[in-house]
This record gives C-alpha cells, sequence and structure tokens, in this order.
C-alpha cells in the first residue's frame, strides 16, 4: 500500500472536498473522523455531503483513499489538515470542543518535519496558541523548528455551481516564515491562485470579517425592510433600484433569518473574543438584535396575514415552504425555520413542511410531518410560509395557491400574496 501524503480530519462539508482534491491531483490521501457512519459510508462509496456526489467518493477509493477512525493513520503523513466544526454550543457560546480532540489526536502522532494546517473557523490566535500549545505538549516537538504550522481558511460555498474548491482564491499564513513556505507548497497544487497573509491570525480575522460583513448588512437591509412596512414603501422595488447601481453597492436580500454553518455562527467568534480583550463591537451587537428577533417577526406577520382571512394561529394548518437555509441544498445547520416552527407550534398552530430535498426536519427536538406532494399541502393549509426560494417552487403556482402565502424571499405576487 502506498505511503499516504495527505491526511484530512475531519470528512465533512470542508473536508471531504479537500479530500477528494488531494486525490484528484494525485496525491496519496486518507481521512480521519470520529463518526462511524461517516467513515462506513465513504469506504462503501457513498458520500453525505451534497457537494461530493457518489461518483467522487468512488473515484477517491480507485486512487486509494480510505477513510479511518483510528489517529494512528495520521502517523507519518506529510500533511495534516484539521477541518472540524467549530460552531455554538447549547448557549450560543463558541464550541472548540472537536478542534481540541482533533489536536489531541494529530499531535498523539506528529512527526517531525510535518506540516499541520487548520481549516476551522475560529477566533484571531486559536491557530498560534491553542493549536500549537496542544500539538507541542501532545506531541514534545516545537512549532516553527520541528514541525510547520499554518491556517488557511476554508470557503467552501454548499451549492455553489461557479466557485470550488480549485478556483476560489485560497488565503494561505504560517506560524513562521518556513511555515508559510510549506503550506504553499501544498495548497498551490491544489487550487489556481493562493492569497498569502502576513500571519495567522491576520487569516483568522479575514475569514471572520467575511462573514460578519454578510451578517451585518444581512440585518441592515431586514430593519429597511420593516422600516418600508411601516412607512408604506415597496422594499422590494427599493432593493430593485439599489441593486442598478455598478459601483459601491453590494446588494443584499430580506429574509427569515440567517442560518448556515458561517454567517450566524462567525461573528459570535469575533463578538466573544472581542468582549475577551476589552473590545465591544456596537455594530455587530446590534446586527445580533435584529436578526434574532427575525423569527418571531415572520411568526408576527403570519398572524396577521391569518387574522385578515379571519383567523387565528391557534388550530391553523400553517406550510412551511423549504427549511434549508439557503436555496437549493439539503443543509439545514441553523436554519431559521427551526426557530419559527418552534414559535407557531408555541402559538398552537400545526406545523408542517415541503422540502424536496430534506427528507427529515426537527424543531426544539420535535419532528415535523413532512409534505411530500406540494399541490396537495397548499390545498391542506390555512397558510403557506415561503421561508427558502428553492427552484422546485413555482412562483406562479405559489401566487395561485388556494391558501394564503406569506413569501419572505419577494418572490411572488398575487391577491392572498403578503410580502415580508
Amino acid at each position: 500500500m502506498t505511503r499516504a501524503v495527505v491526511a484530512v480530519v475531519g470528512l465533512g462539508y470542508v473536508g471531504l472536498p479537500l479530500a477528494a482534491r488531494a486525490c484528484e491531483v494525485g496525491l496519496p490521501t486518507v481521512g480521519y473522523d470520529v463518526s462511524p457512519a461517516v467513515v462506513t459510508g465513504l469506504n462503501e462509496g457513498r458520500s453525505h455531503v451534497g457537494d461530493v456526489p457518489d461518483a467522487t467518493v468512488a473515484a477517491m477509493r480507485e486512487r486509494g483513499f480510505v477513510a479511518h477512525r483510528d489517529p494512528e493513520v495520521l502517523a507519518g503523513c506529510d500533511t495534516v489538515v484539521i477541518c472540524v466544526p467549530t460552531g455554538l454550543d447549547g448557549a450560543g457560546e463558541p464550541d472548540l470542543s472537536a478542534l481540541r480532540g482533533a489536536a489531541r489526536a494529530v499531535g498523539g502522532h506528529l512527526r517531525t518535519g510535518t506540516l499541520v494546517v487548520l481549516e476551522s473557523t475560529s477566533y484571531p490566535g486559536t491557530t498560534d496558541t491553542l493549536l500549537r500549545e496542544i500539538l507541542e505538549r501532545e506531541s514534545g516537538l516545537q512549532a516553527g523548528e520541528d514541525f510547520h504550522l499554518a491556517y488557511s481558511p476554508e470557503r467552501i460555498d454548499p451549492g455553489n455551481t461557479e466557485f470550488s474548491l480549485k478556483n476560489t482564491p485560497k488565503i494561505v499564513s504560517g506560524y513562521t516564515p518556513l511555515c508559510l513556505k510549506y503550506a504553499t507548497a501544498f495548497y498551490q497544487r491544489l487550487v489556481d491562485r493562493l492569497v498569502l497573509s502576513g500571519g495567522t491570525r491576520e487569516a483568522e480575522m479575514a475569514k471572520l470579517l467575511e462573514n460578519t460583513h454578510r451578517y451585518v448588512n444581512i440585518a441592515l437591509v431586514n430593519e429597511v425592510a420593516r422600516y418600508c412596512e411601516r412607512t408604506g414603501i415597496d422594499v422590494w422595488d427599493v432593493l430593485h433600484c439599489a441593486g442598478t447601481k455598478p459601483f459601491g453597492y453590494s446588494a443584499f436580500q430580506p429574509g427569515p433569518g440567517v442560518g448556515g454553518h458561517c454567517v450566524p455562527v462567525d461573528p459570535r467568534y469575533l463578538d466573544v473574543h472581542a468582549t475577551e480583550q476589552g473590545f465591544t463591537f456596537q455594530l455587530l451587537a446590534a446586527a445580533r438584535r435584529v436578526i434574532s428577533a427575525m423569527p418571531e417577526r415572520v411568526v408576527e406577520r403570519a398572524a396577521d396575514v391569518l387574522r385578515q382571512e379571519g383567523r387565528g394561529l391557534a388550530g391553523s394548518r400553517v406550510l412551511l415552504l423549504g427549511v434549508s437555509y439557503k436555496p437549493d441544498v439539503a443543509d439545514v445547520r441553523e436554519s431559521p425555520a427551526a426557530p419559527i416552527a418552534r414559535l407557531l407550534r408555541e402559538a398552537g398552530a400545526d406545523v408542517v413542511y415541503h422540502d424536496p430535498l430534506v427528507t427529515a426536519f426537527s424543531a426544539a427536538g420535535i419532528p415535523l410531518l413532512r409534505e411530500k406532494e406540494l399541490a396537495g399541502a397548499l390545498a391542506r393549509a390555512d397558510l403557506a410560509i415561503l421561508l427558502q426560494d428553492h427552484t422546485c417552487y413555482p412562483s406562479q403556482q405559489l401566487a395561485q395557491a388556494p391558501c394564503a402565502l406569506l413569501d419572505t424571499r419577494g418572490k411572488t405576487a398575487g391577491a392572498r400574496v403578503t410580502l415580508l
């Protein structure tokens, strides 16, 4: 068996595409993950990541890729890339438990000369303090002297058919200039363009800024939408007009909230770390208040629509259309559909959902009934709420639905359609 050159730790939405790309360019690659289901599925040729088809996993297997649950596989690899989740805990605070576990596993099998790269998102200083200290403690080696340490933030966008790992510019940074040189040599085989950062903290901050930028602007446009509603201004016409400016304006759309692996999570890492440093992001705090209130706002608007229909939320059948966090993907991480469903239930509504991509969905641990046929689901509902504008939802069919429709995406128009 050929010795593995690359080991990818964490085979999720970031790690699996990276492993696939490494295999594609001819680097002998192995994977390590703590999930038995993930490891078994990949070794049987099944992908659990929407953007990585089974055919890609089959091609990886033909090139020698094997997924493992034993960290012993990390021993002897030239490059180890850590791609584990760094989300929030139950209290909404940064959760680095998976990163700490991965660092201990890597450190326990680290050898002289190995390049260790972190791709997971975290606060500035994670690479050169938390990760470095665990690796050095577990291995007895020194970063920058005995092994190379680097940070390169992931820029995976699920469902994006235009930008992949290969053609998305890749930020690369190193703990020392020599570490950066080794990291550059690795990534230049995988991507078309590298962007070299002055240090790991700058690269970590750049990643947080990218998604905080989206977070703040989504909050702004949601607040603009509420102002326009109060003053009788058509916000969708406002957005259309503003969006024609070819410079100095970035288009964002109002909606029911934010979801996914980055936008609702990364600003919290920045916020908490800043507080620890004695600094407060005033704008970020305001954006968080606006966005956190959006699910409640959707439910308020739903109650308004039903009131006009001569009904209340209690006892009404409410159909949620699209429960994933973005169009045309099956990913439900941090989806605003969950708190909206919970609030609707608390108000006494009978909540069901339709989403051809999401086969099971729960809110507050309680599964929602899934409607499989759109026309029938609309006929049985008192109110439908368009939460995610999948391409499978024709605007004409929704506009002509037999039930009232609350459109949080501004995609439809009709006598019984209400825009958020």
